[in-house]
């Protein structure tokens, strides 16, 4: 794993973490947009974009995979504590 797929995975783990202490009805409204802003900022700042935008898709899976370990993680964590 290079050092420019660090970013989207732990922005990804944060970010599923997060959602996984908000409402349900929001999870949607606020991961879709902050996991493509994510996704464009891993992009930009590896300078992947240079060669070619289809990296944008990558990063996209990278950070929605990651946040919903992050996501599954909390749900186990809580469920757990019950």
């Amino acid at each position: 794993m290079s050092s420019f797929e660090i970013f989207p995975i732990v922005s990804g783990l944060i970010l599923g973490a997060f959602l996984g202490w908000i409402r349900p009805a929001a999870r949607m409204r606020i991961g879709l947009p902050v996991t493509l802003a994510l996704a464009f900022l891993a992009t930009v700042e590896s300078g992947e974009f240079r060669s070619s935008w289809g990296f944008l898709l990558v990063d996209i899976s990278l950070v929605a995979v990651s946040a919903l370990a992050g996501l599954l993680t909390v749900h186990r964590i809580r469920w757990v504590q019950r």
